[in-house]
């Protein structure tokens, strides 16, 4: 456990890729195999299922802190961190402990079954034996979301530099539905190929958004266009008579997409499709929020199928009679992947076409209609490539669609988190309906350092009222949101609901009776 601590601590304290991964090594080399099992799993998203509320944490450490109810809100405002918070409120520890992280992680599995007032005794006394640095990873562990910086990718540079393994490999070993508590390091990273788990999606290549040179550096003839959508990127697997369906973020999710397990079935042994999971009617695809509603919930009723029925376009092959063809040139993995979707001929499955374009200004015009197709622009692929490991620069781009632009007022403003915990970072922006402005979208990116630090000035000498973390500002500045796409929503006072808002630029040219009213935002509904 100290071993994991001083990692956490020495990951927080550089922005610096090197000294992340400088970090890592000394951590593997030096931590227990199980240990570093479980790492790779926090950092890969699969934390320790929780035992214990954060509100049952906030609870038993006012008690032992003898501290009220406005003073750890106060503390938690200020610090923006509920773990870090109870580690720097508790009084200093008893005694000390010489536990492992796996066996703080099994300790705390454990607990599950236990009544409230158990569970409340073992994590105080457990408080007891850590350092403030050991309370704070402690706390982590039960609440989730170590928020130091360290990506997939990241982890996976350390792990083949660790292993001797290529980082394809590894990351393809971190892919699928392996249990941190059943399975060993060496399972992991050298497993036996006999015995690999069927389901094991391949690691998803990522694309890059287009670079302003790339008419300039390419001839037209190497590439071949597609349209980009809107939906969620996931991979059909036929392995062992048995169908999968994975998501880009690594989730299994075969019981929301019954439509698509349907026709699985047609599909022989050996089989991996790459694509996008999309909501259709009557062949044509249906907005985002549509699939959405399916996305939230944990039981499907006919109604939803019906509201919202499902597809995939399929855009890859990355698999095909048991043979993997990633490093094949993607025309010819294109070519396979037409004959396949004729073959099965099933109405949900759809090929993603290539586009027909002879200039790059034809293109451009093409790029034109991706809205009016619920699409977000269009994808470039050189026809040549290999499918890669995740986001690799040069083979595949995308060029998304210009933004929408509206620009409102600051009404609300909320405190961020970590390093931010101190600044007003997050903020409600308004647009006028008459005389009154209605909040019409959040967002917590766009702006500089040096901005933020003014609007926190701002929003500090000019609060009207306090709700908890909220503070009503008095409309005094304007930006121009940038979003991808808007929708009707009753469940929004606006009655829109948009797609990725974020700042494009504070609009310090304009005054607030300057900005844009709710008519001129519904004006761009589809």
């Amino acid at each position: 456990m100290q071993i994991f601590a001083e990692l956490i601590h020495r990951l927080d304290q550089s922005t610096k890729t090197g000294d992340k991964l400088e970090a890592l090594a000394w951590f593997f080399k030096h931590a227990s195999a199980t240990d570093s099992v479980w790492v790779i799993a926090i950092f890969s998203h699969r934390r320790p299922k929780r035992q214990v509320s954060t509100k049952q944490l906030q609870t038993w450490c006012q008690e032992k802190a003898g501290i009220p109810d406005w003073l750890f809100e106060e503390s938690y405002q200020a610090v923006g961190d509920l773990a870090e918070t109870i580690a720097l409120l508790l009084p200093s520890a008893k005694g000390t402990h010489s536990q492992s992280l796996t066996e703080w992680i099994d300790w705390l599995q454990d607990m599950g079954k236990d009544e409230e007032e158990v569970k409340k005794t073992k994590i105080t006394a457990a408080w007891d034996q850590f350092t403030s640095l050991e309370r704070f990873v402690f706390n982590k562990l039960i609440t989730g979301g170590f928020r130091i910086g360290v990506s997939q990718n990241l982890l996976i540079q350390a792990l083949a530099s660790h292993s001797g393994l290529s980082q394809a490999q590894v990351a393809h070993r971190l892919m699928g539905n392996w249990d941190p508590q059943k399975i060993s390091l060496q399972e992991l990273l050298y497993p036996d190929d006999q015995g690999e788990d069927q389901s094991k999606p391949y690691p998803f290549f990522l694309a890059h958004p287009i670079e302003a040179s790339f008419q300039d550096q390419f001839s037209i003839s190497e590439w071949l266009a597609e349209w980009k959508w809107d939906g969620i990127r996931g991979q059909l697997i036929r392995r062992g008579q048995q169908s999968f369906i994975w998501s880009r973020g690594e989730e299994l999710v075969n019981e929301k997409f019954p439509e698509i397990l349907e026709f699985l079935e047609f599909f022989p042994d050996g089989m991996v499709l790459d694509g996008e999971i999309l909501a259709f009617q009557d062949d044509v695809p249906l907005p985002f929020s549509i699939l959405q509603t399916r996305i939230t919930r944990k039981t499907l009723s006919k109604k939803i199928l019906a509201d919202a029925p499902v597809g995939f376009i399929a855009f890859d092959l990355l698999e095909w009679e048991g043979k993997d063809l990633r490093d094949e040139p993607l025309s010819h993995r294109k070519a396979l992947l037409e004959e396949l979707v004729k073959s099965v001929n099933h109405p949900r499955l759809k090929l993603s076409e290539t586009l027909a374009f002879n200039s790059w200004e034809e293109l451009t015009q093409v790029r034109e209609n991706a809205r009016e197709l619920q699409t977000e622009g269009l994808m470039l692929k050189k026809k040549d490539s290999p499918y890669e490991t995740g986001r690799k620069r040069g083979a595949w781009w995308k060029w998304k669609i210009d933004p929408m632009h509206i620009d409102g007022v600051l009404i609300y403003a909320q405190k961020g988190h970590g390093r931010r915990a101190d600044l007003f970072t997050d903020y409600t922006f308004g647009l006028w309906d008459g005389q009154v402005l209605v909040s019409f979208a959040k967002a917590y990116s766009g702006l500089t350092d040096k901005e933020i630090r003014e609007v926190d000035a701002y929003v500090k000498k000019n609060t009207k009222e306090k709700f908890g973390p909220v503070r009503t500002v008095t409309p005094g500045l304007v930006f121009e949101i940038a979003f991808e796409g808007i929708q009707a929503s009753p469940r929004h006072k606006s009655g829109v609901a948009l797609r990725f808002p974020r700042i494009a630029r504070w609009r310090k040219d304009k005054t607030i009776e300057q900005a844009n009213q709710l008519a001129d935002l519904k004006a761009l509904l589809p």
